[in-house]
């Protein structure tokens, strides 16, 4: 498992030693960046059910300029560490200015919530562990995620990862712009919404 693209492309990303962690497959960042395109630089990140932080140092080594990772994991916000010290590692070697970064313990189906100081993003990833995706709680779980999304500009994006086979509810007041990945069972999608405002 790596970072498939930008500065810090191909550096090696360690996975937690305990938890449900399930992480973004290299195809599947890979394709889902290519899709966004010019959108990543200068972005800032919201990366739900963080894990490893895969989302946000693909974003981060592609020009993004801030990321937040929320999740519960002790062991994840270990390795998501470990992790942001070989990203910066690799930015620094060439000269490039380290974005900011910040760690957020959330249960998101629990007791402990986003701050209420969350400031707003460009790009907002949403992979949980797909038993969640099961639990009828998740419909509400990406409705608070998608409010802190800038909800005023087109190029505001919210990318869900899900089974192949399932399709998640259309958080209100957005439109399903595409869906990315390989069919088939056990095969990971991503679900790319934009603002209804903007979409075409």
């Amino acid at each position: 498992m790596r970072i498939t693209g930008g500065i810090a492309r191909g550096i090696p990303l360690i996975l937690p030693t305990r938890g449900e962690i399930r992480p973004a497959t290299d195809y599947l960042r890979e394709a889902v960046f290519s899709s966004l395109g010019e959108l990543v630089a200068g972005a800032s990140v919201l990366d739900c059910f963080a894990g490893t932080g895969a989302y946000s140092w693909e974003a981060l080594s592609r020009g993004a300029a801030s990321a937040i990772l929320a999740d519960k994991n002790p062991a994840a916000s270990v390795a998501q560490k470990k992790n942001f010290a070989a990203l910066k590692k690799s930015l620094e070697a060439r000269g490039v200015s380290v974005p900011a970064v910040r760690f957020l313990s959330a249960d998101l189906l629990g007791a402990r919530p986003f701050p209420q100081d969350l400031p707003f993003a460009d790009l907002i990833f949403c992979d949980p562990p797909w038993a969640l995706w099961q639990k009828p709680e998740m419909e509400s779980v990406v409705e608070k995620i998608s409010a802190y999304a800038k909800k005023d500009s087109p190029n505001t994006r919210l990318i869900l990862e899900t089974p192949a086979g399932f399709e998640p509810d259309v958080p209100a007041g957005w439109r399903l712009l595409k869906r990315i990945g390989k069919k088939g069972k056990d095969q990971p999608a991503a679900n790319v919404f934009v603002p209804e405002t903007f979409a075409f």
